[in-house]
């Protein structure tokens, strides 16, 4: 069975933002504003996301 995947966008710039927020961001493989990367919906994607949620936007893939 394939496993849920969501799509996770960079939508807010991470200038101004906290170091572990800007390295949380990276770990989820986003770079610039509007970059969008679809990963496997597991606990630990989803804790990062609501780690940085002001900063990117999350849709199903």
């Amino acid at each position: 069975m394939a496993q849920k995947q969501i799509k996770v966008t960079l939508v807010r710039s991470v200038i101004g933002t906290r170091k572990d927020h800007r390295a949380t961001v990276r770990g989820l493989g986003l770079r610039r504003v509007n970059s969008s990367r679809v990963l496997v919906d597991t606990p630990e994607v989803r804790g990062m996301i609501r780690k940085v949620d002001y900063l990117v936007t999350v849709s199903e893939a």
